[in-house]
């Protein structure tokens, strides 16, 4: 069982394909069983703070079994996303245009989003390629030179975009962590390219190569089908990053780092960032909720993911936590107390 419930992750790609194939209210299934039904399962089941044992986890990281499932995901998001652009979607009744667009801006974010951030992790060259490919059906290539190299880096600093601030609103974070972590790229890209002493707009700089393939996807679907299908496409790929930013906001919200007598900033920890234990949505995200663990050692794959003591936890599971955020002076009343109570124990 260990392994097989992440097979449960694919319930967002049955519950889209029941969307595609229905009409009306149907179409928002997706968007009422991970925001609505979900987050009251998770009330009644208690939060599993287990880990694998020591002598198991090398074996874990081995298995294929956890790399199929992932990579499995990359045929079934192209496979959506086709099925997706090929709607005459001036046919829709106004229900059944908002449903379907909403449930394939949930697989933006859920499949290409999400799943393409654990795959640009990957040593292995392919899976990184992989990740790629999924990020470009939501268009947040520059998501892998950001968070590779700047978010992991100034996480829980006033110099990460990512890092939501004590009191801000997710409706400013929005904007100020997507414009930020983009101009962040290009940064570090340039850099990249000064180090290897190439030109800073060579082809080898990766936001030079998202940027045509960016482009080259727009101008494609434009070309090949119509402006209706590029103009749904980009609504999409928009809630898609919409929902990253939400779970960006949820994850380091209030947390900071201490600056050490040099002026540096003490090294990353497992209490810089909010963990979550909550089971559904650990399955679902393929335990990106175990997020302390991942920025303590950002290479560790999904599955060995661990809880430790001195991870502050999030009241409820993201699904919640994600829908807390959206109603600010209830979120602040929630989480300022337990920021504080986290900066007083690290």
């Amino acid at each position: 069982m260990k392994k097989a419930k992440y097979l449960l992750a694919y319930l967002l790609p049955v519950l889209v394909l029941f969307s595609f194939l229905n009409e009306g209210w149907l179409t928002f299934l997706p968007l009422i069983i991970y925001f609505g039904f979900l987050p009251v399962i998770e009330l009644f089941i208690k939060p599993d703070d287990s880990n694998w044992d020591p002598d198991q986890i090398e074996k874990q990281k081995k298995s294929l079994f956890y790399d199929l499932i992932i990579c499995g995901m990359v045929p079934v998001q192209l496979f959506f996303l086709a099925w997706y652009l090929s709607f005459d979607f001036s046919s829709f009744d106004i229900t059944t245009l908002i449903g379907r667009v909403v449930s394939m801006g949930m697989m933006c974010a859920v499949t290409g989003i999400n799943v393409g951030h654990e795959l640009a992790h990957r040593v292995q060259s392919w899976q990184r390629y992989l990740g790629d490919i999924l990020l470009l059906t939501s268009l947040e290539n520059h998501f892998v030179p950001y968070h590779n190299r700047g978010h992991h880096t100034n996480v829980a600093t006033p110099n990460d975009p990512a890092t939501a601030r004590l009191n801000e609103l997710l409706y400013v974070f929005w904007f100020r962590s997507q414009i930020g972590s983009y101009i962040q790229a290009w940064k570090i890209e340039i850099q990249r390219m000064k180090i290897i002493k190439k030109h800073p707009f060579s082809i080898q700089n990766k936001m030079i190569r998202y940027t045509i393939a960016h482009l080259v996807l727009c101008f494609g679907i434009f070309y090949f089908i119509n402006i209706m299908a590029l103009l749904y496409f980009l609504i999409a790929a928009i809630i898609g990053i919409l929902l990253l930013e939400t779970v960006n906001y949820i994850e380091h919200y209030g947390l900071l780092r201490k600056v050490l007598p040099s002026g540096q900033f003490e090294r990353v920890r497992r209490c810089h960032s909010w963990n979550s234990n909550h089971v559904l949505g650990r399955i679902v995200l393929f335990e990106l909720s175990r997020h302390s663990d991942h920025h303590y050692k950002a290479d560790k794959p999904y599955q060995v993911l661990e809880s430790h003591e001195d991870s502050p936890c999030m009241p409820v599971g993201y699904p919640s936590m994600m829908i807390l955020s959206l109603f600010p002076p209830l979120f602040f009343y929630i989480m300022n107390n337990r920021v504080k109570i986290a900066l007083e124990g690290e």
